[in-house]
C-alpha cells in the first residue's frame, strides 16, 4: 500500500489543483471528481476519501454520485476496453455469443480487467451501429457484423500493440 501512495504522490498533487479551483462552488464536487477520473483512470475508495477530506464533503455523497453516475468508475479500467454491444439488434444476431467467447478467451466476466491491465470487459447498450449488428467498441473503434471466431483476432491485434 506504500508504494501505491508513493506512486500516486504526483496524481494527489493534480488533484490538489482542481480541487482548489472548485472546493466550495455549487457543484463543485463532479468537475473535481471528472478530474479525479481522468487523472486516476477511477474514483477508488482512497481518492474518494481525499476528495472527502480536502472538500468537506461527505464520503457517502461522493460514493453515491461515484455509483449514480455510469462515467465514474470505482476500479481501474484496462488500456483497452471492450464494449459488446447488447442492444436488441445485436443481442438478436449473436452478440452474447460474442461476450461469452472474449469472456473465455480473456479469462475475465463481463466488468472485469485482466490482470496485465491491458483489457477491460464491458456489456453496453446500443452503441448506434445497428446495421453492423452484432458490434463492439474497443476504445473508439467499431468492430461489426462478427462472430464468436472474429473474437481472437481482435484479442490479438491489441496485444500485439501492447
Amino acid at each position: 500500500m506504500a508504494i501505491q501512495a508513493a506512486d500516486r504522490t504526483a496524481q494527489y498533487a493534480e488533484l490538489d489543483k482542481v480541487i482548489e479551483k472548485w472546493k466550495g462552488e455549487a457543484g463543485g464536487v463532479l468537475p473535481i471528481m471528472q478530474h479525479a477520473q481522468e487523472i486516476f483512470g477511477c474514483v477508488d475508495e482512497d481518492v474518494q476519501n481525499y476528495i472527502s477530506e480536502k472538500t468537506g464533503v461527505p464520503v457517502t455523497t461522493i460514493y453515491g454520485i461515484a455509483t449514480f453516475y455510469s462515467l465514474f468508475t470505482l476500479k481501474p479500467k484496462g488500456k483497452y476496453t471492450i464494449g459488446v454491444c447488447l442492444g436488441t439488434a445485436c443481442y438478436v444476431k449473436g452478440s452474447q455469443l460474442v461476450i461469452d467467447e472474449l469472456s473465455k478467451q480473456l479469462n475475465l466476466e463481463v466488468g472485469g480487467t485482466s490482470e496485465d491491465g491491458l483489457f477491460t470487459l464491458d456489456a453496453t447498450r446500443c452503441i448506434g451501429c445497428c446495421g453492423l449488428a452484432p458490434a463492439l467498441m474497443v476504445n473508439d473503434e467499431v468492430y461489426g457484423r462478427l462472430t464468436p471466431a472474429d473474437v481472437p483476432g481482435i484479442i490479438e491485434k491489441y496485444t500485439q500493440l501492447g
